[in-house]
């Protein structure tokens, strides 16, 4: 027996609140700008610039022991993640420990270099440390805007894509509704504070390709049904494709979420902002690609068929209800 997480031909009218929807969407993602403008982001190490010093012990990497030992120095925020390679011996093994730039400072000084030595050494006192690198401001700054650079062009692809397969009012639907799910991930981290780093920017471009899956599968089977139901209105339509499309689209999100859950329980410091931050988008992604995408095609109308064959097509638009 198939498993099924909603019952065979559901009649949801998605619809009937569909201005609510977009108010709400349209709230969240003015309190979402609000809050990066007021208190912006939390940035980590890789925007703020540091330094990273590459151990290398004997003994196995403990990040919590690690963590514990450096606490005590009051050095702010310190990421601390194990190196794996296939080249390492069986006693080799490595951690990056990365400690953000301190007030003033492009660079931590010697002296404080010097005390993360000795606090770590207090764990393998044969450990040793092979590298030592700073970020500075300038190169942070290049990141935040190749990071902006990387998540527009992907937007910019998406549209060109859509267009091309569809007609331009999905197009508009799809990409309005992305650059929604991006607000309101950006948002959330800027309102709670959480660490944002390239982890999250890699998690971003991830949510826009999840999002656009979901989007494309409803548009798709609203094409097909365009053509099938031609005396249907359009907003009849879309309460069908969303319906048949439902299943798939709960159960892709609910799987999806079960993985992220483990990690995020199991996967411990160096990943959970960017376990966090995928587990948000698939939650939003979902919600999105039903309610904001659909409800702005709704609104912009679209051609209810594309059949040069057929005389009797007619070029009705379709509008939200008052």
């Amino acid at each position: 027996m198939r498993l099924r997480l909603v019952r065979e031909n559901t009649s949801i009218d998605f619809f009937s609140r569909a201005r609510i929807w977009l108010g709400i969407s349209m709230v969240a993602m003015i309190i979402a700008v609000a809050s990066f403008l007021i208190q912006g982001l939390n940035y980590g190490i890789d925007f703020q610039g540091g330094t990273s010093i590459r151990t290398q012990s004997e003994t196995p990497v403990d990040v919590a022991a690690y963590r514990s030992a450096l606490e005590p120095l009051g050095l702010g925020d310190i990421s601390i993640a194990e190196v794996f390679d296939p080249s390492f011996d069986e006693d080799q093994h490595v951690a990056m420990v990365r400690i953000q730039a301190q007030e003033g400072d492009e660079r931590i000084a010697t002296e404080t270099i010097e005390a993360v030595q000795t606090a770590l050494r207090t764990i393998d006192p044969n450990m040793s440390f092979p590298s030592v690198e700073s970020v500075g401001p300038k190169v942070s700054g290049e990141l935040v805007q190749t990071a902006i650079i990387a998540v527009a062009l992907a937007v910019v692809a998406i549209l060109l894509y859509i267009w091309l397969r569809f007609e331009w009012q999905f197009a508009v639907g799809a990409v309005l509704a992305l650059s929604h799910d991006v607000i309101l991930t950006i948002g959330i981290f800027s309102e709670l504070q959480i660490k944002f780093d390239l982890a999250i920017i890699a998690a971003l471009l991830t949510i826009v390709g999840y999002s656009i899956n979901d989007t494309v599968i409803v548009f798709d089977r609203v094409r097909e049904n365009l053509r099938k139901y031609k005396k249907k209105d359009l907003k009849d339509v879309l309460n069908i494709s969303i319906n048949e499309t439902l299943s798939r689209t709960l159960m892709t999100s609910v799987t999806t979420m079960l993985a992220l859950l483990s990690l995020f329980i199991l996967g411990g410091d160096v990943i959970r902002g960017f376990v966090f931050a995928m587990m948000w988008g698939v939650v939003i992604g979902t919600y999105s690609s039903i309610f904001v995408a659909s409800a702005i095609l709704l609104v912009l109308g679209v051609k209810r068929d594309w059949s040069k064959k057929d005389p009797s097509a007619g070029t009705k638009y379709g509008h939200i209800e008052t």
